[in-house]
């Protein structure tokens, strides 16, 4: 356990990057001048950018089409049809994607690129912190979101009985430590691979996060649910014995993500971007489960991963470069000359740097990959359709106008989280995602209720 003294050397916004990089001395807190060669992120061209980006983002999509798939089926099983609010939790749980696997993406990225992995040892023991920490904050997240999905269920319907209660809480806990404890590994394998074989981590490693994210969370819900709902009447008691073994695992996340100061940080201050998080992409949830009620908006359950997915995965890589490049060319509370914390979204995409131009790159992947996806959907579906010009003109408009606010909003709130001395890593991500999730299913919303009420079938 690390000593008061040493955890009072670390702030929130350098605990994941050598000394020697900020801006700033850890003893006096004075400002120091920058090295300009201190980067460790590999020079990227237009090209090498857009190779990086498209194929992981295309499998994300993929990743994204196949959860939708999955819970167009999953929605006819009888747990989802006995409880509705099964359908709240999904865009909560699938979230924490952003709120952790993302997040745990961004951090160990910047931290990749900055040299702080180089030593064995420190990489070790940053990865085991950020990984136990990481299992903590799913279970809390888990819980947490299956007692929204609860709450926000009793104030629909007036009553909400208390075994169904437990079993939210079941599946909800179960489904984030398993997916998370699977993606962690995962992603911890491709942020170190990438680096060695010459890829700029902040690339893939968001959206590579995502491309078996929502499947895998999506399979462990809908699995879990009904295997918890079989105990249900029977052997309610299985529900408590799940929830008891995951609250009793919490001591032991606590003490090995104290191990490093890193983790040790973020343990007292990582959770109230998360827990808000949560709670917008409960709202979001709500929207959903009230949409799929509706028999005309049914057809909205297999398209909401699909807009949900692709706008977290296109806003959390921009987060995660323009983090990066703060951390490793200005000083914490130091922003670049002339630039404010908010800026119009017209320098967003056309100012100077290679993260201007990434927004550019993201903002013209969202048709074409759009269109992609929305074949694929239709090929897995049967192939006899195609969507209507209607249905698809309406879909690609909300896409990119998420897609555009979202990219807005990351530019200026890394650079807001980072003049407040807040490491961006860790707070925007989980914010940007939540926000992704909750304009893409209003808007979603919006267009199937348009499309319904002109009478367009949504396809041909």
């Amino acid at each position: 356990m690390p000593s008061c003294c040493s955890l009072m050397e670390y702030t929130e916004t350098d605990f994941l990057l050598p000394n020697q990089l900020y801006g700033r001395s850890r003893l006096t807190r004075s400002p120091q001048p920058k090295d300009a060669n201190v980067s460790g992120a590999p020079e990227e061209s237009i090209c090498s950018m857009v190779v990086q980006i498209l194929v992981p983002f295309l499998l994300a999509g993929l990743g994204t089409v196949s959860a939708g798939i999955l819970l167009d089926i999953a929605q006819s099983w009888e747990v989802f049809q006995e409880i509705t609010e099964i359908l709240i939790l999904v865009p909560a749980v699938l979230g924490m994607k952003g709120n952790l696997e993302m997040t745990l993406a961004s951090r160990l990225s910047t931290a990749v690129n900055a040299g702080k992995m180089d030593s064995p040892r420190e990489k070790w023991m940053l990865i085991a912190g950020n990984l136990a920490l990481k299992q903590l904050q799913a279970t809390v997240l888990g819980l947490l979101a299956s007692l929204m999905a609860s709450l926000l269920g009793w104030m629909a319907e007036g009553q909400m009985p208390f075994n169904h209660i437990m079993l939210l809480c079941s599946t909800s806990v179960s489904t984030a430590f398993v997916a998370s404890l699977l993606q962690g590994i995962v992603m911890v394998g491709v942020i170190i691979g990438s680096k060695r074989i010459g890829i700029n981590p902040d690339n893939v490693a968001t959206p590579i996060a995502a491309s078996f994210g929502d499947l895998i969370t999506l399979a462990l819900l809908a699995c879990f649910s009904q295997w918890f709902y079989s105990f249900i009447e029977l052997y309610p008691y299985v529900l408590y014995l799940v929830n008891l073994s995951f609250l009793c695992l919490i001591p032991a996340w606590v003490a090995a993500s104290s191990k490093h100061p890193a983790s040790e940080i973020l343990l007292h201050t990582g959770w109230e971007p998360i827990i808000i998080a949560m709670l917008i992409s409960s709202i979001g949830g709500v929207i959903l489960d009230k949409t799929v009620l509706d028999p005309n908006l049914a057809g909205i359950i297999v398209y909401a991963p699909v807009i949900n997915g692709v706008g977290g995965n296109l806003v959390s890589i921009q987060s995660s470069r323009i983090s990066t490049h703060l951390h490793l060319k200005y000083s914490p509370g130091q922003l670049p000359e002339g630039r404010q914390s908010c800026s119009n979204p017209w320098h967003t995409f056309f100012g100077s740097g290679a993260n201007h131009r990434s927004a550019k790159i993201l903002l013209l992947l969202v048709i074409p990959g759009q269109l992609i996806f929305l074949h694929v959907i239709h090929l897995i579906k049967g192939g006899h359709t195609l969507p209507s010009p209607l249905f698809t003109i309406a879909f690609l408009f909300a896409s990119l106008i998420q897609v555009l606010i979202l990219l807005c909003m990351a530019d200026c709130l890394v650079h807001c989280l980072w003049r407040r001395g807040k490491d961006p890593d860790s707070y925007s991500i989980p914010y940007l995602t939540a926000l992704g999730d909750l304009l893409g299913t209003a808007l979603l919303s919006i267009a199937f209720l348009m499309l319904w009420c002109i009478g367009d079938p949504g396809s041909v």
